[in-house]
């Protein structure tokens, strides 16, 4: 394996974290997935560049009994998708504690990418698109809405934190070996080489 990139996805309990893990390292998605127990994670290893780059994403149920295993969770994470239901308001309201702790506990260089979930349940939102994008501007943030039932944006909104990282780490590998040697200090050790492909856009998906 040339590169390994570590990201993490969280957000409360029940807003399809892993679903949509699930959907874009297996192209799967089940009904009964049931609450994640502690942490897991799982990979997806694409070829870009004649090199081999393996996603390693992890997953945490948002449960506060679980808060526990919040240090190893961050620990290395160069990118993170902060996830919320698009049905359940309470769930968009928890995001800035979620960030709090996101930005306390990783890289201070990580990606972080606002996702509001379960975009195909248009008759039962209750977050409305704009404010998404309203909090996604006010801190900072990439923002994408997703389906992990019908895989809208799901694909996309993985890329485009890879996308991301790609951009900041290069600049650092601009300065040859010296450059190398700050960006392995700077991350972690966690190197990336990652070039992203064009990504088709569709009516969930909303950009910063």
């Amino acid at each position: 394996m040339d590169y390994v990139l570590k990201m993490v996805v969280i957000g409360d309990s029940a807003v399809g974290k892993s679903q949509l893990l699930s959907r874009f390292s297996k192209n799967e998605f089940s009904a009964d997935i049931r609450a994640t127990v502690g942490v897991e994670f799982q990979t997806k290893t694409v070829r870009i560049d004649d090199k081999l780059v393996k996603a390693q994403i992890w997953d945490t149920a948002g449960q506060e009994r679980y808060r526990a295993v919040t240090g190893a969770y961050y620990r290395g994470a160069l990118g993170a998708l902060v996830v919320y239901d698009v049905t359940k308001h309470p769930s968009f309201q928890h995001i800035p504690r979620w960030l709090d702790e996101l930005r306390h506990r990783a890289d201070p260089n990580v990606v972080i990418m606002l996702v509001g979930n379960k975009c195909d349940l248009e008759g039962l939102r209750a977050v409305p698109t704009e404010a998404g994008k309203e909090l996604a501007e006010r801190e900072g943030l990439l923002f994408l809405e997703t389906s992990a039932l019908d895989a809208t944006n799901v694909e996309k909104a993985f890329h485009m934190v890879l996308e991301r990282i790609y951009r900041r780490v290069s600049r650092k590998s601009l300065g040859g070996a010296d450059g190398e040697r700050e960006l392995n200090s700077s991350f972690g050790g966690t190197v990336l080489d990652v070039k992203v492909g064009q990504q088709n856009t569709n009516r969930c998906c909303s950009q910063q």
